[in-house]
Formats: structure tokens, C-alpha cells, sequence
């Protein structure tokens, strides 16, 4: 079994590992321009234009790209609070029939 002290420095040695991978990766640089997916695929839809027709048109579009993130983040939001909700409940369940 560690000791207190052994935990402590395991615990500050993490953390400044934690601490260093993000300014090593920003302190290499390079071109960190990254469209996403999304661009990706736009572009070799662009690229293939006379191939591709859609198949329908959006019914809406958002304004701008901040609304697009603030739609994308809230979706994000919705389905880890639906797993999270569900993890909880059979972890409750198996509690609750441990305890009788």
C-alpha cells in the first residue's frame, strides 16, 4: 500500500505531465489550421460536382458558425446527460439489490 507521501508526489508528477504535453504541442507549432471533417467533405464534394447532386435542400441554416458550435455543443450536452442518467440508474439498481 503507498503512503500519503509517495501519493503526493505521484499526484504532482502527473500533474506536471498533464501540464506539459499542451505547451510542448503548442511550443512545436506548425500549422495547426484544421478545417474539421465537415470542410474535408465539402471540399471533395466541391471537387466532384458534376457527379454529385443532393438529395435535398436544408430546411434551415444557421447564421453563423457560432451558432452552428452552440448547436453542436448542446447535442453534446443532451446525449452525455441521457448516458450519463442511464449509467447512474443501473449503478443505483445493482446498489439497491446489493444492499437487500
Amino acid at each position: 500500500m503507498k503512503t500519503n507521501k509517495n501519493l503526493k508526489k505521484q499526484n504532482y508528477i502527473l500533474l506536471l505531465v498533464v501540464l506539459i504535453i499542451p505547451v510542448v504541442a503548442l511550443w512545436m507549432g506548425g500549422d495547426s489550421e484544421f478545417g474539421g471533417a465537415d470542410t474535408m467533405a465539402a471540399d471533395a464534394i466541391d471537387n466532384a460536382k458534376e457527379a454529385y447532386t443532393p438529395w435535398f435542400e436544408s430546411v434551415w441554416a444557421p447564421p453563423g458558425g457560432e451558432t452552428e458550435s452552440l448547436l453542436f455543443a448542446l447535442q453534446a450536452a443532451i446525449g452525455t446527460g441521457v448516458l450519463a442518467y442511464f449509467i447512474g440508474y443501473i449503478r443505483g439498481k445493482k446498489v439497491a439489490s446489493d444492499a437487500k
